[in-house]
C-alpha cells in the first residue's frame, strides 16, 4: 500500500536525509511500518528553528514539497495566492499517487487537503485531527471549515476521522483516538509521592501566551507565600521566556522556580518520575501529551477544562481541573497537598487510566486503519 501523508508539519532536510519533530517521528514510524511506500506533502525547512527533532528512520518514497506563506502584508497576499495554487497542485499529485491518504489537521495544508480529498471518494483515507474537536469551543473559521468538511459524510467518503475525546452528535466516520508515548515494556511500578517534604511541580511545553506558563508560576508562588515548601521546574522554550525570567527575578523566586529549557524525552521522563504534579494551564489543546505522560509516571495532572482534558481526568477524579481563578485553584491544590490519601487515590486512578494507551495499542490501531 502506498500512503501519502499531507501535513503542515515540516521536514528538516539534512544533506541526503530528513528529520522532523521528535514525537511526530515516533508516530510516523508506525504508519511507515504498515505501508509498502510512504510519501509526504509538507513544507521542507533547511534548519530546525529550535524545534526538538529526530532523524526519519525509514525510507521516504516521494516528497511533494509545500510552500509556506502568511497574510501579514499585501505583498504576502499575492505570494499566498501563487503558493496556494502550487500547494493544491502538489496535493493533487500526492493523492493521485496514493492508495491511502492520511491528512493531518488542522492547518493551512490540512484545509487544502480537506477540499481536494472530496474528489477522491474511492481512495481510503484517514484524518488525524490534532486540535480541539469540542463543537462548543471558540475556533478560527478555517478550523471550523475543516471540521465541517471531514465530518460531512456526503462530501467526505471512505474516511475515518481520528479525534481526541468523545463528543455527542458525532457523525459515523468520527473515531475517538489517542496519542501514545511509551510502550508496554515501559510499565515499571510507580507509586504516589509522599507529601511530607518539598512539593515538586513540573511544567512541560512551549512558553507562549496560549500555554500560559506564567499562571503555573503564580500558582506555585502563592503556595510559597502561604508557607509551603514547593518547587517548580519549567521545561520548554518560547516567546514568553523573558517574561518568565523577569517575573521570577522581580519576585525573588529563583530558589523555588527554575527554567530548565528544552530537553530530550529521557530527561523529561525522569522529571515526571520525581514530581508530585504536572501543571498545564493551556487555553487550547488537542491531546495534551504532557498530561498523559505525567499520569503514566504517577505525576498528578493539574490542567484546564479544554478539549478532551475533562475526559482524561474523569472530571477531576484522576487529577485537578483548573478554574483559572488563582485563589480558587490554589485552595484546591492546598486540599490535595493536605490529604495524602486523597492525593494517593487520584494518582492511582491516573496511572491505571494512562497505562492503557501504549505505543503497542497505538500500533494495533494504526495497522487496523490501514487494513494491514
Amino acid at each position: 500500500m502506498k500512503v501519502a501523508v499531507i501535513s503542515s508539519s515540516p521536514f528538516i532536510k539534512n544533506e541526503n536525509s530528513y528529520a522532523a519533530y521528535s514525537p511526530y517521528v515516533k508516530e510516523l514510524e508506525i504508519w511507515a511500518k504498515y505501508s509498502d511506500e510512504i510519501a509526504f506533502m509538507c513544507p521542507i525547512w533547511i534548519e530546525d528553528k529550535g524545534l526538538l527533532i529526530s532523524p526519519i528512520p525509514f525510507a521516504v518514497s516521494k516528497m511533494f514539497t509545500a510552500r509556506e506563506f502568511n497574510l501579514k502584508t499585501p505583498r504576502n497576499f499575492a505570494k499566498a495566492i501563487r503558493y496556494s495554487f502550487w500547494n493544491f497542485h502538489k496535493i493533487i499529485q500526492s493523492m493521485i499517487w496514493a492508495d491511502h491518504i492520511h491528512l493531518r489537521c488542522p492547518g493551512n495544508i490540512g484545509l487544502m487537503g480537506c477540499l481536494v480529498q472530496i474528489f477522491f471518494p474511492h481512495t481510503t483515507k484517514t484524518v488525524k485531527y490534532a486540535g480541539n474537536w469540542d463543537p462548543k469551543a471558540s475556533q478560527p473559521i478555517s478550523y471550523r471549515l475543516q471540521r465541517w468538511i471531514i465530518s460531512n459524510t456526503f462530501l467526505t467518503r471512505n474516511m475515518k476521522v481520528l479525534v481526541y475525546g468523545e463528543w455527542d452528535g458525532s457523525t459515523k466516520n468520527i473515531k475517538s483516538f489517542f496519542t501514545a508515548s511509551y510502550p508496554e515494556s515501559a510499565k515499571i511500578p510507580v507509586f504516589p509521592r509522599l507529601l511530607d517534604d518539598t512539593i515538586s511541580f513540573i511544567y512541560v511545553g512551549t512558553f507562549s501566551p496560549g500555554k500560559r506558563p506564567l499562571y503555573a508560576v503564580k500558582c506555585v508562588e502563592m503556595l510559597y507565600r502561604r508557607g509551603y515548601q514547593v518547587h517548580l521546574s519549567l521545561y520548554g522554550n518560547g516567546s514568553e521566556k523573558d517574561i518568565l525570567k523577569d517575573y521570577i527575578s522581580m519576585n525573588n523566586l529563583e530558589a523555588i522556580i527554575q527554567i530548565e529549557g528544552n530537553h530530550p524525552q529521557e530527561i523529561i521522563k525522569k522529571a515526571y518520575q520525581k514530581s508530585h504534579f504536572v501543571i498545564l494551564p493551556s487555553e487550547s489543546e488537542g491531546w495534551p501529551k504532557v498530561i498523559a505522560e505525567g499520569m503514566f509516571w504517577g505525576c498528578l495532572p493539574i490542567a484546564t477544562k479544554v478539549s478532551c482534558v475533562p475526559n482524561m481526568l474523569d472530571n477531576g477524579r484522576r487529577g485537578m481541573l483548573l478554574t483559572m481563578n488563582l485563589i480558587t485553584d490554589v485552595n484546591k491544590i492546598e486540599s490535595l497537598i493536605g490529604d495524602q490519601e486523597f492525593y494517593n487515590d487520584k494518582v492511582r486512578k491516573s496511572i491505571l487510566w494512562s497505562r492503557k494507551y501504549t505505543l503497542d495499542l497505538f500500533e494495533i490501531e494504526i495497522k487496523a486503519l490501514l487494513g494491514s
